[in-house]
């Protein structure tokens, strides 16, 4: 979990770098003015127009959704990568705790079977010992 977090920090970090990249990298393409614009003002700063005012914020705005867009796709795979790992951790455990039960289950059949034939061993000793110490006796 907190390897997803720190993922989607930097994804984060990451993505608002390269919105300020294109924004400021980007040319502003508007509609032909319907008056020229002023070269430069005394302090020698460009004045935009409406229109172009306008169709710079329908750029950023587009570029703004589409960047959002993206930013939560990539939330949405960093959050299914972490749950495949959950899952995967999970599925191991599991696996383990299987193996663990089918040697525990094997050790148990393994202990019965010497059980059985011990008792089979124990039985006919007996049995061999009382049949000599009933000759000796008898004779």
């Amino acid at each position: 979990m907190r390897k997803s977090k720190m993922k989607l920090r930097r994804c984060g970090r990451a993505l608002s770098i390269v919105l300020l990249l294109i924004f400021l990298t980007s040319q502003v393409s508007g509609e032909p003015l319907t008056e020229p614009p002023p070269i430069s003002t005394d302090g020698g700063t460009r004045l935009y127009s409406d229109l172009e005012l306008d169709a710079l914020i329908e750029d950023l705005t587009e570029a703004a959704h589409e960047a959002i867009e993206q930013a939560a796709a990539e939330a949405a795979r960093a959050a299914a990568l972490a749950a495949l790992d959950r899952e995967a951790a999970a599925l191991r455990e599991a696996s383990l705790r299987f193996a663990e039960a089918q040697q525990w289950r094997m050790k148990a059949e393994t202990a019965k079977k010497e059980k059985v034939t011990t008792a089979v061993i124990a039985g006919v000793v007996c049995l061999l010992s009382g049949f000599t110490v009933g000759m000796v006796i008898h004779k």
